[in-house]
């Protein structure tokens, strides 16, 4: 018992640092939540907000693991975590039922839940919403001790709860332009397989800009070709649009990247002995309602260079011809993978700055990054490891380009 009283003061200890050193609100909470959910030996962990804009609707803004919680809500007093904002009283579910409590099952789809705990957080003017641990049924279920950790892990955030920061306006999805449902992917050189990617579940918005983030080998470039077309997974469902990319053949992938997708790599891979002018016009050939190829130049500063060969520009100026060449078909999403990784800063704020005008314009954006400073743009970030979706965020304050440093 001493040695569990000892976790639980460790535990304490550590968020009272992580909230006393936090600059907000969200890192406030996510940062606690990160650390209470390995101190406690959870599975996972929600933190769901109030939505006024939409009738006090609980909404999640993030989450550890391997679900997209992006579309769920709460209604007050429905499921545990509205019964738990309705109530403001913990509720504390060590065996858990999933026919008696559907809604809450519903939202850890893909991830099985054997117990829980929901804790309410308040300001100390209005109730801001729920946080939410779970444990899968393989796992050890959840102590009277853990529980009151994570009690006292909400009612510690909510002391730096600031209302202005508390108020701030929610991201709003729009459709879903893409669906993966347990995608896997593997690779196999002689007897030995490879697992990449072992069932990810994610939902692909329109004009969202969507960053993966992990390390090396996490599988985060592997999912972002799959979602191009350019790769097909082992298993799993894929679907654009409503229609079903699962089993599509090699003709009907490449049908699919040369109407919808637009491709940022980190080499830029522009024609050397072809003009900035002649490399999107060369794209513009192959898509049935393209861009003007002078405007798409134009869009990204660089109108000035169209008969300029890749050897006569910098490189910032390169993939900014790379970005123009992924605008000028007109594509409902654009990926990028490492598009900053060759350059310097000043350079990669440039870059990044016409790639939050393209994204302002309505086009889905998603990024492959190791830079943790570049996902303080994005409206969503998804944390890779081991294959598998680990952390998922809801950027309520999204920076802007030239508010970025590293």
């Amino acid at each position: 018992m001493e040695n569990s009283a000892l976790q639980i003061y460790r535990s304490i200890g550590e968020i009272q640092n992580i909230i006393a050193n936090a600059s907000t609100l969200d890192e406030a909470l996510q940062e606690s939540l990160k650390a209470i959910v390995e101190n406690s030996g959870a599975d996972g962990g929600a933190i769901w907000y109030v939505d006024k804009s939409m009738g006090d609707l609980l909404r999640p803004f993030f989450w550890i693991g391997p679900v997209d919680l992006t579309s769920r809500s709460h209604v007050p007093g429905d499921g545990a975590v509205g019964r738990v904002f309705e109530s403001q009283s913990a509720e504390r579910l060590f065996t858990f039922d999933p026919m008696k409590d559907v809604e809450t099952a519903i939202d850890f789809k893909g991830m099985p839940v054997g117990s829980m705990v929901c804790v309410p957080f308040s300001s100390t003017n209005e109730n801001l919403g729920v946080i939410q641990f779970v444990n899968g049924p393989e796992s050890d279920q959840f102590t009277e001790e853990g529980a009151d950790v994570m009690e006292i892990m909400a009612m510690m955030a909510a002391i730096s709860i600031e209302d202005n920061d508390a108020l701030a306006e929610p991201w709003q999805p729009g459709e879903v332009v893409m669906q993966l449902r347990d995608i896997t992917r593997e690779f196999q050189n002689g007897d030995v397989v490879t697992k990449v990617l072992k069932g990810v579940n994610l939902d692909v918005y329109e004009g969202e800009f969507l960053v993966l983030l992990g390390e090396s080998g996490c599988g985060k470039s592997t999912l972002l070709n799959i979602i191009g077309g350019m790769d097909s997974a082992t298993s799993g469902e894929l679907s654009y649009l409503g229609k079903d990319l699962s089993n599509a053949s090699q003709a009907e992938l490449t049908e699919f990247r040369r109407a919808n997708v637009g491709f940022i790599v980190q080499s830029y891979n522009l024609m050397p002995n072809l003009s900035a002018l002649q490399n999107l016009k060369l794209i513009a050939e192959l898509v049935d309602d393209p861009m003007d190829a002078d405007e798409a130049l134009e869009v990204v500063g660089l109108d000035d260079r169209k008969r300029n060969y890749p050897s006569q520009m910098s490189g910032g100026q390169q993939q900014r011809v790379s970005i123009a060449r992924a605008l000028v078909k007109n594509p409902k999403i654009i990926l990028a993978d490492e598009p900053t990784a060759a350059l310097d800063y000043a350079t990669s704020i440039e870059v990044l700055q016409v790639m939050e005008e393209v994204v302002k314009s309505g086009t889905t954006m998603v990024m492959v990054t190791h830079n943790e400073e570049i996902t303080r743009m994005a409206d969503r970030v998804v944390r890779m490891r081991d294959g598998r979706m680990h952390e998922v965020t809801i950027n309520r304050h999204p920076a802007h380009a030239t508010d970025l440093e590293w």
